[in-house]
């Protein structure tokens, strides 16, 4: 798959998530607290974004072809602006 092509499958991943999960960052923000509790520590939306990019890499360290690897990375990478401004664009 291109480059462009790659990007073009992200965004439509992005737009199919947003319309089942809801506001990336509603989510995000509810899974930090949840991460927070369990964890005993603060949490924050963008720590979240960060956490599941690492455990996209360390998925993708032990099987480097499984084709969604990158999508879910760029996925992510692509949410951290609109969690810190909170609105999608």
């Amino acid at each position: 798959m291109s480059a462009a092509g790659l990007l073009k499958r992200v965004a439509q991943v992005l737009e199919d998530r947003g319309a089942a999960y809801g506001d990336p960052k509603t989510q995000m923000e509810a899974i930090a607290r949840r991460w927070s509790i369990t964890l005993g520590t603060p949490v924050t939306a963008q720590q979240v974004a960060l956490c599941m990019i690492d455990l996209k890499l360390a998925r993708l360290a032990h099987d480097p072809n499984y084709a969604d690897g990158p999508i879910d990375v760029i996925g992510y990478a692509a949410l951290i602006p609109e969690i810190i401004r909170g609105s999608r664009s």
